[in-house]
């Protein structure tokens, strides 16, 4: 398929098909991924604006050498100095001794900590440009979206912009648009990679997104450094991030349990019970068999959680701490919860998961509720008015 998106801008990335995980093993992905770099030819200038993961530096070379050879590249802009960007970095390097260096002010000190060496670097902010031959390429710093040194670049003759990480998807295709691929699909994982990478830093996406459209630089074309470009009314993934940040959520409930013996599961289904009797939706995850990442994505959506789990030694249960672990650290915003879960003869497990759930930013909306031992007829009809009370707090 021809790499070249716009006249003289090249899509030259890779993908990558069969990955299951990202960030080592703390990131699950369900359709591969790609690692988008751009190179732009413009007259006696060609600019590559970003690279590949390590392991697929050989296959970039051969693509990127089939536009332009490699001791030609003038400019080398990198939004951002993580490995899966900037892996083929020394490689290029090597083969392009004469290309300046772009990168954020931020981005010079992780640059050289990941390839020391004495390199022509050229830090730039916000509002500054080089000139190319017809084009130019504007710089705006874009700070925690998702590091300290992200940067987008910008080619206002195109209307391009180039984000880096930033409205991407973990999702590989044939195609490199996003109006060419099944759309559910795509915003599933849209969504997914918002709410397991950046909703820790959504005051900032907010912030950033503020200060990107005060400059009133118009863009036709989003093109991210993972997944698909954006060439159709490409402002509706930046409405859904302003969305997700601000904690605009469905009314709906996500259930997170795990059980012994059965009983916190028995309570669990009752409050749903409850909840659909609100005509409340739902979603129910055994905390022993679900993705935490994908129950992230559900969380991200709706407003309510609900987080259940037996007392074992005077706590929680192992398997219900990589979901709280991971609740703690994203800091979701505009979420209310509660906890709820069975006891032998301590019954510290609620008392613990309100804990997590309020350092995770999760607002306690209701007393937890607990049964001792195995819930009884009593106790099932507590939890379902448990269920119908939280709904209350959705509204």
């Amino acid at each position: 398929m021809n790499s070249e998106i716009k006249t003289g801008i090249f899509c030259t990335g890779v993908t990558e098909w069969a990955l299951k995980y990202f960030h080592g093993h703390e990131l699950s992905i369900t359709r591969g991924t790609s690692y988008n770099a751009y190179l732009i030819k413009d007259g006696e200038f060609n600019v590559l604006i970003d690279s590949v993961k390590a392991p697929h530096v050989p296959e970039f070379l051969k693509k990127l050498e089939a536009i332009v050879p490699l001791d030609k590249i003038t400019h080398y802009v990198i939004n951002h100095t993580e490995p899966d960007h900037s892996g083929a970095f020394t490689a290029i390097m090597a083969k392009s001794p004469n290309a300046k260096i772009i990168c954020s002010r931020g981005g010079q000190k992780p640059l050289l900590r990941h390839y020391p060496g004495n390199w022509n670097i050229q830090p730039v902010k916000t509002g500054d440009e080089i000139k190319l031959h017809s084009k130019t390429l504007r710089f705006f710093e874009a700070q925690m979206l998702h590091w300290p040194d992200s940067m987008f670049t910008y080619c206002p003759e195109e209307k391009i912009l180039f984000p880096n990480d930033a409205f991407g998807q973990h999702y590989a295709s044939s195609s490199k648009f996003a109006d060419d691929v099944d759309q559910c699909e795509l915003w599933q994982e849209a969504m997914k990679y918002f709410a397991n990478i950046l909703t820790p830093f959504s005051g900032q996406i907010i912030n950033k997104v503020n200060d990107f459209s005060k400059l009133g630089w118009p863009v036709e074309m989003i093109c991210p450094s993972h997944g698909m470009i954006w060439r159709k009314n490409v402002t509706q993934i930046i409405e859904k991030y302003v969305e997700w940040a601000s904690g605009k959520a469905e009314p709906g409930v996500v259930i997170i349990y795990d059980t012994i013996w059965g009983g916190t599961e028995k309570m669990a289904r009752a409050i749903s019970r409850g909840l659909d009797s609100a005509n409340v939706q739902f979603r129910i995850f055994n905390a022993g068999t679900s993705d935490f990442n994908d129950v992230n994505t559900e969380i991200l959506k709706y407003k309510g959680v609900l987080i259940g789990c037996p007392t074992l030694n005077n706590s929680l249960m192992p398997t219900i701490a990589p979901f709280l672990e991971s609740l703690k650290g994203l800091r979701f915003v505009n979420k209310v919860g509660a906890a709820f879960g069975t006891y032998g003869w301590s019954g510290e497990g609620c008392a613990r998961l309100e804990e997590f759930m309020k350092s995770g930013n999760i607002s306690i909306v209701q007393q937890p509720i607990k049964a001792n031992y195995n819930p009884n007829e009593e106790d099932l009809a507590k939890c379902e008015q448990f269920g119908k009370d939280f709904a209350e707090h959705l509204k």
